[in-house]
């Protein structure tokens, strides 16, 4: 397979740029960003230095580069390929003195985070997943600074600020605001607003959205709407969002649920 390239801009709060990559021979020279820089080594394992000192990425590893901290990178077996999956990250995504404890403990080998990682990347691929994308990358913001062990503990949940969001989100329906403007709108993080939600209610603001959507997509076809239209008024990106979580929800299609 030949080494490759794909970078896009996910449209992302925080998020400048998704980069997925497999490389066999290229090296690169001692470098720097002005962003936070979270890789995960698909396949493989990448060598590399920061600020001087060697480290090695294994297979299904997190590895947090910080922001103007020289690096570099090849593959740590000559003649093997790898394939690594790079998220860059607002400079103040994370607090300023996380970068000197990133430079010390730059590798996450738990499960966790490599959860919230896949979550994450996944939901950026799916048109129409936007929220739990928000929800992956403001729990891993807040599992980073665990790791780091830079910040306090998270504020216990608040029920009170759950309702107000959950009551914002029905206002809102079928199209919600994102996690980010609710935030702002509630005069909280949004790390803070998505852990109460889901403490509160047991269902992250998500799936509550997409439970919610589903069922106006369920009435407006009870109700003779044509399948093609109930995409755009339940709120779902397109006919295969609604499909998919259409499925996922009810058993079956929208095309099948009001077949004769």
């Amino acid at each position: 397979m030949k080494e490759m390239v794909q970078a896009w801009d996910p449209a992302l709060p925080h998020v400048h740029e998704v980069l997925r990559a497999r490389f066999q021979d290229h090296s690169y020279p001692a470098h720097t960003h002005h962003t936070w820089t979270l890789m995960e080594v698909g396949h493989g394992a990448v060598a590399y230095e920061l600020d001087r000192a060697k480290h090695q990425i294994p297979p299904r590893t997190l590895a947090l580069l910080p922001p103007h901290v020289p690096h570099t990178g090849r593959s740590a077996r000559e003649g093997r390929a790898y394939t690594k999956t790079v998220l860059y990250l607002d400079e103040e995504w994370l607090p300023e003195k996380s970068i000197g404890m990133s430079v010390d403990q730059p590798l996450l080998h738990g499960p966790e985070a490599l959860g919230t990682f896949h979550r994450l990347t996944a939901a950026i691929t799916h048109p129409g997943d936007s929220l739990v994308a928000e929800e992956s990358l403001y729990s891993l913001h807040e599992q980073l600074l665990t790791h780091l062990r830079g910040a306090p503990s998270p504020a216990p949940p608040d029920a009170s600020l759950a309702r107000r969001f959950r009551s914002l989100l029905d206002d809102h329906l079928p199209h919600t605001p994102t996690l980010q403007e609710a935030a702002d709108l509630l005069q909280t993080h949004p790390s803070h607003l998505s852990r109460s939600f889901s403490q509160t209610f047991g269902i992250s603001p998500h799936r509550y959205v997409i439970g919610e959507r589903v069922e106006i997509a369920r009435k407006l076809l009870l109700a003779g709407v044509p399948v093609t239209e109930v995409a755009e008024f339940s709120g779902f990106y397109d006919q295969a969002h609604l499909t998919r979580h259409f499925r996922q929800v009810l058993g079956t299609t929208p095309g099948r649920f009001v077949s004769k």
